[in-house]
Parts: structure tokens; sequence; C-alpha cells
């Protein structure tokens, strides 16, 4: 009988640990904090950090249960400032507006997911193109922007073409290298990390020249990451963890290229990588020299940089009200 008990006991003192320890996990789970984040278009490698930190657990680790949301249809900005996601991703050129309107938009920039900006014109090989210059006379495909056309009109005229000889049409282009090879005379503004690396993978020869090459005051920020003002106000420490987490997501991916694409790749929720799987590694062993670059760390944005470029676009009259030092940015996130 006493061994009956015995046994007995030690059973249930085995399901009573059983119980209170999954209570335990319970109870942690209902701990982790809720982080939304709304991408500016679907994922790409831009994005990888992020879908590593998620796979890799390391925002869990920091106690968030991160959602990442496609941009609802008056896009990621508007979304993050009423505070439907924490966070989300967007461009310094883009910005502007709605730090300048009547009534500016609650968010800040707290990190640059890419430290340069990587965006250039791409022609085809031995058109004349490699240089602003030469695309005088030729055509150029426009999304219409007043801030794109000025940033043209500056690299043209600068290098001693003529931006008034251009011809603009509609830019309705998805794959940027074969329009350049089946159109010799055009001129397409791409990210290199897509459309430049699209060109290598697809053994499309083409020209590409950086903005920031020809005047450095197009060296801004693209893209970066955005939080909405209330959220940093009232949780400062929920969103130093989560930049911290995602640092540790893009400094794996920095050091493990390959792996971080497949991770982007399987996370990928749109469908949208879907037979582009050797263009997504590739963009992704380009990007691990970019993401830091020449930066102390990852996410810093200099303020001069960042600075330089809202007061071109004030010199210009691409904006309304001139914007002081500092406006729109902090690093104080960053660990």
């Amino acid at each position: 009988m006493k061994k009956l008990l015995s046994i007995l006991l030690a059973a249930s003192l085995v399901f009573c640990l059983a119980a209170c320890s999954g209570g335990t996990q319970k109870e942690e789970a209902k701990k982790l904090e809720n982080i939304t984040l709304c991408l500016d278009w679907t994922p790409n490698t831009n994005h990888t950090g992020f879908y590593v930190a998620l796979e890799k657990g390391y925002y869990e680790e920091a106690g968030l249960n991160v959602t990442i949301v496609q941009p609802p249809e008056n896009g990621a900005v508007q979304a993050c400032a009423a505070g439907q996601a924490q966070f989300a991703v967007d461009a310094q050129d883009t910005l502007a507006p709605a730090l300048t309107s009547d009534t500016p938009l609650g968010v800040t920039t707290v990190a640059a997911l890419i430290q340069h900006n990587t965006s250039g014109i791409i022609s085809k090989q031995g058109e004349g193109m490699d240089r602003p210059s030469g695309i005088t006379g030729k055509t150029y495909l426009t999304w219409d922007s007043p801030t794109e056309k000025a940033i043209m009109e500056n690299v043209v005229n600068s290098d001693g073409g003529d931006w008034s000889k251009v011809t603009l049409v509609p830019n309705t282009v998805t794959e940027e290298a074969q329009d350049v090879f089946n159109n010799p005379d055009h001129a397409i503004w791409v990210f290199y990390a897509w459309g430049g690396i699209n060109a290598k993978v697809n053994s499309i020869d083409t020209d590409f020249f950086y903005f920031k090459d020809i005047n450095p005051v197009f060296d801004y920020y693209t893209p970066v990451l955005i939080a909405n003002n209330d959220f940093l106000t009232e949780n400062g420490d929920s969103a130093k963890k989560f930049l911290e987490a995602t640092r540790k997501g893009y400094e794996y991916a920095i050091s493990n290229p390959e792996e971080a694409a497949q991770i982007l790749i399987d996370g990928d929720d749109t469908g949208s990588l879907q037979g582009s799987e050797e263009l997504v590694v590739e963009s992704q062993k380009y990007l691990a020299g970019e993401y830091i670059s020449d930066a102390e760390k990852w996410g810093y944005i200099d303020p001069a940089r960042w600075d330089a470029f809202y007061a071109w676009l004030y010199s210009e009259g691409l904006i309304e009200k001139e914007l002081p030092a500092g406006t729109g940015f902090t690093n104080d996130y960053l660990s």
C-alpha cells in the first residue's frame, strides 16, 4: 500500500509540474508584445533582415510577436501614422511630403535599411548612356514624379547634356533589363540590387550609373524604416528591442546571404518571388555589402547627408517648407 501511494504521489507531482510548466509557457506567450511591420512593396531583398529575424526567433527572444504585412492602398506611411502598424518601410524622398504638409504625419525614420542610395540609370550597353549626358536625344521612362524629374534634369545637365532634348514616356515596365535590350534608346531608373542584378542573371549587357556618383546630394536614404511617433513615445524600450532584433537579422543576412535568401523566399506569402530564386540569391549577395557598407553600424543615418537632400528639395521648390536640421529621423533607438 505504501509503495502504491508513493507511485501515485510521484505521478501526481509529474502531472502537477507539467501543468505548471504548460501554464508558465502560456503566460510567457501572452507576454509577447504584438508588433506590426508594414512593407513598402512585395517582399524583396531590401526586407530580408526582417524575415531572418522572424525565422531565427530574434523577435520572440526580444519579447515581440511580429507580423509582416503588405501596404494598404493608401500606403505604408499612412498606415504607420494611423497606428495600424508600429513600423513601416519607406524612403527619404517619398517621406518629404509627409513631413512638410500643413498636418505632418506622425512618423519618424529610425533606421536606414541600406546605407547608400543604390539607384541609377540602366540602358543597353554601348548606346552612350553610361553617363547622364548620353541620355540627351534618347527616351527616358518616367514615373512622372516632380522629384524624380528634377533629379534627372540635374544629373543630365550637370554632366553636359540637355534635359530638354530627352523624350519622356510613361514607365510601365516590370522587366527593365529586357526592355532596354529590346529598345536601345530607352533609359530607366532602377535599384541596382534588383534591376541591375536581374540584367546580370539574364546575361543582358547593360550600362549603369549611380545618381550618388554624379551628385553626392543624391546619396539620400532609400529604403528606410519608420515608426509611429506615439509608439516611440510610449514604448521606447520596445522600439529598441525591435531594432536590436532586426539588426541581428540583417547582420545574419550579411554573413549568410544564400541562406538568408532562402529564408526570404520561404517567408514570402505573396508568391511574388516564385521563379526568381536565382535573382534573389544574387541580389542578396550584392546587398550583403550594402546594408552597412562604410557606416559605423547597421541602421545609422548620417545627419549631414539626410539634411543635405532635404535642403536641395527646398532650394528646388520641390517642398514648400524648409525643414530644420535633423527633422524626420533619429538614431536614438539603435543599439
